[in-house]
């Protein structure tokens, strides 16, 4: 699993799809295909957990816990060539191990297939355009 480790990566991730499960938000972005050889490399991962979800212990464990769901099975099933940040969320202190995995795997199919919530330039969802807007 390669991981992001720049705070530039992480805000540019944070621009992109947003998927949300009950342990974590899971936020996507595909790299763009530039000079280098790195847009077509394996999936980067990220992690944070804010400090809203409890001490440093607290922390940490929801991030060990979300760290190795993905090297298990989310980087498998995770496209080439896509960023991916998990922000961890209280839940995932308490599920089964079992079903955080799955929901890792499930949040990552979800994102690769773009099923995922678009984001706005202000971090709202833009809204669908009405029939008057789309014209004849």
């Amino acid at each position: 699993m390669k991981r992001l480790k720049k705070r530039n990566d992480y805000v540019k991730v944070a621009r992109g799809a947003r998927t949300p499960r009950r342990g974590f938000l899971l936020q996507s972005i595909l790299r763009p295909a530039g000079m280098d050889e790195e847009a077509e490399a394996d999936a980067r991962f990220g992690f944070t957990v804010t400090k809203k979800m409890g001490n440093a212990v607290v922390r940490n464990r929801i991030r060990r816990r979300l760290k190795e769901a993905v090297r298990l099975a989310g980087a498998k099933a995770a496209d080439s060539g896509r960023d991916f940040v998990l922000v961890g969320r209280r839940p995932a202190l308490d599920m089964p191990f079992a079903d955080l995995v799955s929901e890792v795997v499930g949040a990552v199919r979800a994102a690769a297939s773009d099923k995922t919530r678009p984001r706005g330039g202000n971090g709202a969802l833009k809204p669908a355009p009405s029939e008057e807007e789309k014209g004849p």
